[in-house]
């Protein structure tokens, strides 16, 4: 395994490095509807884009009365501008990432999905749904993103929903949703404003975001578009009442820390070296060396020599000692050299500066120490790992390295149950089943090992599995 990102890019002679890959194609494991498409999310775990994520929206979260340890961020491998919440977590485009040139602009996308969150508009919205009586409706309004307006964008697809929807009572009842929708929105803009003007900070950055939408959709040619068939205000209204109430704020001209920005600029270094096919050219617009280095390293990594990348990795340890996601790319250059327990330790130190648990980390770590070939080194994988993945059970290919370590160390009952649970989730509900019975005739009934396989053999999905 590289590193905690990987994209469907990733070299093939990389990937054999790892049992599995971090990016889910499967179906989430709990329920759920996203883009409105049906389409499965391409999801990407990353310690460090994760934790900027989270360190952008506890701010946001704490003045909203969000507690943010109950609100999932996930990074979704996508290059369009767009955000998205389902009541428990937050979807974010790696694009928006990209696209955003300052910390303020991703800020400005979470207060607004924040308000969504706090004000409970999509349950509300569930209720308004139920007298459309179709699924269909439900789908679309529900798939049309919030911050980033996929309809408005062209990436949801919104204004051309209704042509199978039919006629009559079913395409009134559709447009009362919309309309619905398009005040929820404007109610969740001056939300956001209001949680940005109480934790200090500009909704200028909200602003560049909505007026790079407005440029997406008149390049899309969307701008006839009727109004009352789509999910979000036309962006000269929105835009309009943006521009006044934003202008009103006292943090207006204030700007990001010099920290905060690196950190940006960092995590951008880090998704345009996994995801795109220019890295170079796009890393070279980076503003700042760290980060331009940064990029450096990743790319020798993915398509050049690992040992200039170990090098570089090193000389990015001794600019930032204390940046846990430097130590993170030399253990992936350690890896890709066959120096197991070297890569074993860099994670370690990586995982020890994240400052928390980090199941992303823990696995890297894992993978490692498994590789290393020891069996005292399986069994403190089994330590990291099963500490990691009760705080976040929610990283398959944890559970799969755990797997592997409990094989090793000869427990093919918790070996069994660890790979139902990768299996389940990847969104894989029945071979998590079959292995969880496996794992049952080979525990006596009623052990714990037992009782957590019966969780995932009696588990029904809310939603029929595609």
């Amino acid at each position: 395994m590289m590193s905690s990102f990987l994209s469907s890019r990733l070299p093939r002679r990389l990937t054999a490095l790892a049992a599995g890959i971090a990016i889910l194609t499967g179906s989430l494991p709990t329920p759920l509807v996203a883009a409105g498409s049906g389409r499965n999310l391409n999801v990407v775990r990353d310690a460090e884009i994760e934790s900027l994520i989270a360190a952008y929206s506890r701010p946001i979260f704490k003045v909203a009365g969000i507690d943010p340890r109950r609100v999932r961020i996930v990074l979704v491998n996508n290059p369009s501008l767009n955000a998205f919440v389902d009541g428990k977590r937050l979807f974010m485009n790696t694009g928006t990432i990209m696209q955003a040139a300052t910390p303020n602009e991703v800020i400005g996308v979470i207060a607004h999905e924040a308000a969504h969150l706090a004000g409970g508009h999509l349950h509300r919205l569930r209720d308004q749904a139920r007298g459309a009586q179709t699924m269909a409706v439900i789908a679309s309004i529900l798939g049309a993103g919030a911050a980033a307006a996929g309809a408005l964008s062209g990436t949801g697809g919104l204004a051309g929903v209704g042509a199978g929807l039919g006629a009559g009572g079913v395409e009134a009842s559709r447009r009362t949703l919309l309309s619905y929708q398009r005040s929820e929105e404007l109610t969740a803009d001056r939300a956001a404003l209001d949680y940005l003007r109480k934790t200090g900070q500009s909704p200028r950055g909200m602003l560049t975001t909505f007026e790079r939408m407005s440029r997406g959709m008149g390049l899309a040619g969307i701008r006839s578009a009727d109004p009352y068939q789509m999910s979000h205000p036309l962006p000269q209204d929105r835009l309009q009442a943006l521009r006044t109430l934003a202008s009103q704020s006292p943090h207006f001209t204030k700007t990001d820390t010099p920290d905060l920005l690196e950190r940006h600029e960092l995590a951008r270094a880090k998704i345009a070296a996994y995801t795109s096919r220019s890295a170079g050219r796009v890393a070279s617009r980076l503003k700042s060396p760290l980060a331009r280095d940064y990029a450096s390293a990743m790319t020798e990594l993915l398509h050049g020599n690992p040992r200039r990348a170990l090098q570089k990795a090193d000389a990015l340890v001794k600019k930032r000692p204390r940046y846990a996601y430097f130590h993170e790319v030399r253990g992936d250059a350690l890896m890709l050299l066959n120096r197991a327990a070297d890569a074993a330790a860099a994670y370690g130190k990586a995982r020890q500066m994240h400052g928390s648990n980090s199941s992303v980390l823990a696995s890297l770590q894992g993978q490692a120490l498994i590789a290393s070939g020891q069996r005292d080194a399986a069994r403190q994988a089994i330590t990291i790992l099963e500490a990691a993945l009760r705080n976040d059970p929610e990283t398959p290919i944890g559970w799969r390295f755990l797997a592997q370590a409990y094989g090793i160390g000869g427990d093919i009952a918790a070996a069994e149950l660890a790979s139902a649970n990768e299996l389940f989730y990847s969104g894989q509900i029945r071979q998590a089943k079959i292995f969880a019975a496996r794992a049952q005739t080979k525990t006596p009934r009623g052990s714990p090992i037992w009782l957590k396989a019966q969780d995932i053999v009696q588990y029904k999905p809310i939603v029929k599995e595609r």
